[in-house]
């Protein structure tokens, strides 16, 4: 590699972290949405040639054809990315395919602004009635960018049902997974809410626009068309007053609502939160939680917002006297505190964490880390944490670990570095399923 190509790649790196790039958290858009706005539909799609498009129309035809996976077919194409009509329509046909008992498909009561219902189904499960029994939460679409999170979580389900029904196993690359291992999966019960954000993905789709939080104008600044919206991934309860309970300097969200780490008026403000939420009441079996993000090639886990740490009770979030020190990786003079965490639970999280960064890597060689949040930098009101934070404040409340998968790289030939290529876009698929896989395989190990 050329010593410039070699420079340009890492200051490439430097200025991508997870799913915010490093000029957007300090304030800034990757993007001028203004000029973007200006430019019409032919000439800001022209600006993402290259990209894997969005499809038009609808593949399974209302709800009437089943969708079908790579792991039950390794030879499949995937050349565009599902439209919003098109992930419903997928849900419902698998439920229509396989029965209740399989595949259940739900709605959720909060709508969001656009009116929009949010939707999920439940899977699989250990043969209780009504929603216990179901173990694994998974979600995709917080933001509404990050391009085949939904996609990669409807075919996942597809090839796990399809494949207990047929009696195989599934394949993702260099992963293998026996017919045994699909049925003990498929035992554990999977929640799955294939979009968290729908109007943010809606407009995305519609624009181009490197959309990534809802579309909630409540405070947005005219003029200023980034300032719509709240970053959904800012807004669960988890230390979500950040000013009171960071250190100065630090800065895990924002109050500015023209920013993309915007965290809105208060902590599960958002429809979109609250059905997150109301998820987690709804199946209280649920232990495991993961949330699909990208482009990053990282499994990351909490607690989000500092460094962990097993031996001093009192370093809590709930300890007001350690307001202003918290988030600072690593401490500095005046600023040590570390967040505890029983290590029963800090140990399950990071063999969960490195279970499936270990099958993503195997599965096309593609190298992911598994690391702890804050260690790429902190935030405030991370999903993750959501439901090891409603344990601690009602113990009835069954602890549910949390991970965030930040799934491929950024595609720097097009505007919007989160719309991967075709051919990324494969390879995304490939190694999110394995994250589901191996997190499914880990719940049936550890409960």
């Amino acid at each position: 590699m050329k010593t410039s190509t070699f420079l340009a790649f890492f200051a490439q790196l430097a200025a991508t972290q997870a799913c915010l790039t490093e000029k957007e958290r300090h304030g800034g858009h990757i993007i001028d949405l203004k000029a973007h706005s200006a430019r019409g539909v032919i000439n800001r799609r022209q600006a993402n040639l290259g990209t894997v498009p969005v499809a038009v129309g609808d593949r399974f035809q209302n709800g009437t054809i089943a969708p079908r996976g790579i792991g039950n077919n390794p030879n499949s194409t995937f050349g565009s990315i599902l439209n919003i009509g098109e992930i419903k329509s997928a849900v419902l046909g698998l439920a229509k395919q396989f029965g209740k008992d399989k595949v259940e498909y739900f709605e959720m009561p909060h709508k969001t602004y656009e009116n929009r219902t949010m939707y999920g189904a439940k899977i699989g499960g250990s043969g209780k009635k009504g929603n216990r029994g179901y173990k694994v939460l998974l979600e995709s679409g917080i933001h509404s960018r990050e391009r085949g999170g939904p996609d990669h979580l409807i075919y996942f389900i597809s090839d796990l049902v399809h494949a207990a029904t047929e009696k195989k196993g599934l394949v993702y690359g260099g992963m293998s997974y026996s017919a045994a291992q699909v049925q003990l999966a498929l035992s554990q019960g999977v929640v799955v809410i294939p979009v968290v954000n729908p109007d943010g993905l809606a407009f995305d789709q519609a624009t181009d626009s490197c959309w990534r939080k809802n579309r909630n104008p409540a405070r947005a600044i005219q003029g200023e068309p980034g300032s719509v919206g709240v970053d959904l991934n800012r807004n669960f309860a988890p230390v979500w007053n950040f000013t009171e309970a960071f250190a100065p300097g630090i800065d895990p969200s924002s109050d500015d609502p023209n920013t993309e780490i915007y965290h809105g008026t208060g902590p599960l403000s958002e429809p979109e939160t609250k059905n997150v939420d109301w998820t987690l009441d709804q199946f209280p079996d649920l232990g495991w939680f993961l949330d699909l993000h990208s482009p990053a090639t990282l499994v990351l886990y909490g607690w989000c917002h500092d460094s962990n740490q097993a031996l001093d009770r009192s370093q809590s979030w709930q300890n007001k006297s350690f307001d202003g020190k918290r988030g600072v990786v690593p401490d500095k003079p005046g600023f040590e505190y570390k967040e505890f965490l029983e290590q029963k639970d800090w140990d399950a999280l990071t063999l969960a964490a490195a279970r499936v960064a270990g099958g993503m890597t195997d599965s096309t060689g593609r190298f992911y880390r598994a690391i702890q949040a804050p260690h790429l930098y902190p935030s405030s009101g991370c999903s993750a944490d959501q439901g090891l934070f409603r344990a601690a404040l009602d113990p009835k409340k069954k602890k549910v670990y949390g991970l965030g998968v930040e799934f491929g790289e950024w595609n720097e030939e097009a505007e919007c570095l989160f719309y991967p290529t075709e051919e990324k876009h494969k390879l995304n698929l490939i190694e999110s399923s394995t994250a589901f896989m191996e997190l499914l395989l880990t719940a049936a190990r550890l409960g």
